[in-house]
């Protein structure tokens, strides 16, 4: 829901009883005479990608027929891809694992929590039983597995949500927790399907897609409720051409370039709406 006012408005909230009450009245244009004093400007919040090499240590992921491993190649990706965003966007980027480690799934979406990331991206390499199937595909968080999320999240603690809101939301009420949550997975749910857009278009540019359009799944390391978040099969691994393909690495540098300009272009369209902090 969007409101315009004429003038600054003023917010307050209120949650007595389980209602979330927001009052937006105007603040008064009088002003005491006296000199004018500029507050000074606030530093602009650095733009932070969590980047998540798939599988690792004890998870190989997909195997080639040539026996090449997804978690190798998506490392190699991932490091490429971290090193662009910095050099050639000034965008600052975290993985969640430098080397062949295993990381609980969970575990990689509490990372991004940790360093406030803006985005969420998983690299992988998809795996098939018919090695004729080929192609990338980008996928974002099912309305499925958003439930689930929640679920999840509920269940952790009973203050497992408040910790996501302001002091001004937080609550004992279970179900405007519930609602909450529910409202901002939803949101997040749409700017991951906007993401996977902007990273599509990029990648078709490379690589011929799966899918032309990002698809919906409940993979656990999109179940973040505040972060666009979704992860990218770059290709299949079981396919023999492309199985080749992953461990070239000019074809790991076209794809680290095209998921770099797609989550620079989606960037650049959010601050253009206003929709980054």
């Amino acid at each position: 829901m969007v409101l315009q006012v004429n003038s600054k408005p003023k917010i307050t909230r209120n949650t007595e009883n389980g209602v979330l009450t927001v009052t937006i009245s105007a603040e008064s244009h009088a002003a005491a005479i006296g000199p004018v004093v500029s507050p000074a400007p606030q530093a602009e919040k650095p733009l932070l990608v969590m980047i998540d090499p798939g599988h690792g240590g004890k998870d190989p992921g997909a195997i080639g027929n040539e026996g090449t491993y997804e978690k190798h190649v998506v490392l190699h990706i991932a490091k490429r891809l971290q090193t662009l965003l910095s050099q050639q966007h000034g965008i600052h980027a975290v993985l969640t694992r430098q080397d062949d480690v295993f990381i609980p799934l969970y575990h990689r979406v509490s990372l991004a929590h940790q360093h406030a990331a803006d985005l969420f991206i998983s690299i992988h390499a998809d795996g098939f039983t018919n090695d004729l199937v080929s192609g990338a595909s980008v996928f974002a968080l099912s309305e499925h597995g958003a439930g689930s999320a929640m679920a999840r999240y509920l269940s952790q603690s009973e203050n497992s949500v408040d910790v996501l809101y302001d002091d001004d939301f937080k609550t004992d009420d279970q179900y405007l927790k519930e609602t909450l949550f529910d409202l901002d997975q939803h949101e997040t749910i749409h700017r991951s399907l906007d993401f996977g857009r902007h990273l599509a278009a990029n990648i078709s540019k490379v690589h011929h897609m799966h899918s032309p359009h990002p698809e919906q799944a409940g993979f656990a390391v999109l179940k973040s409720p505040r972060i666009p978040s979704v992860l990218v099969e770059t290709s299949f691994i079981t396919n023999k051409q492309e199985e080749k393909l992953l461990g070239e690495p000019v074809f790991q540098e076209k794809m680290a370039h095209a998921l770099a300009e797609g989550i620079n272009s989606y960037f650049i369209n959010e601050k253009k709406n206003n929709l980054l902090s």
